[in-house]
């Protein structure tokens, strides 16, 4: 069952990180794009690797990479394989494989790849403003979050 009080506690570390609400949002928007890729099994090594290679938030970006959940992974995979064939010309139909491992998979990588990249863009991008908005938006509630959050924009980068 989902613990709402641990949702909330591990949301409001995540806006309150002594962070540039920048680089927060774009750990986060790079994890959202690796929820969307066809690796599962995967997602959190290569959050991990992409926060290490990009230096970007790590926590932001593992956490990015949880949303596409289980419950999600159905239908964002087949409208992935369907805007993948679309883009390449192909006749679109329904995703037909008996299970979400990759031998399974294989045979409709170059679709599932193109559309998951399109999507993942996408949702990366609006994931990007919208925790943008959040942090500087709670960061506003708190005068010294406030504060620091000023601080920051003025200087671009991280204070220590």
């Amino acid at each position: 069952m989902l613990d709402w009080q641990k949702w909330k506690h591990n949301v409001k570390t995540i806006l309150t990180l002594d962070s540039h609400p920048g680089h927060i949002a774009a750990g986060f928007a790079v994890g959202v794009f690796i929820s969307f890729t066809p690796f599962f099994g995967f997602h959190t090594p290569l959050a991990i690797a992409a926060a290490f290679l990009l230096r970007i938030n790590k926590l932001t970006c593992i956490t990015g990479a949880w949303v596409n959940t289980p419950l999600t992974v159905v239908p964002v995979l087949s409208a992935s394989y369907k805007l993948g064939r679309f883009v390449q010309g192909l006749p679109v139909h329904e995703l037909k494989a008996r299970s979400l491992e990759w031998h399974h998979l294989q045979s409709h990588a170059a679709s599932l790849v193109i559309g998951c990249s399109l999507i993942g863009f996408v949702a990366s991008v609006i994931a990007y403003f919208l925790c943008y908005y959040l942090v500087i938006r709670f960061r506003s509630k708190d005068e010294a979050l406030s504060q620091l959050a000023e601080e920051m924009e003025e200087v671009g980068e991280d204070l220590e």
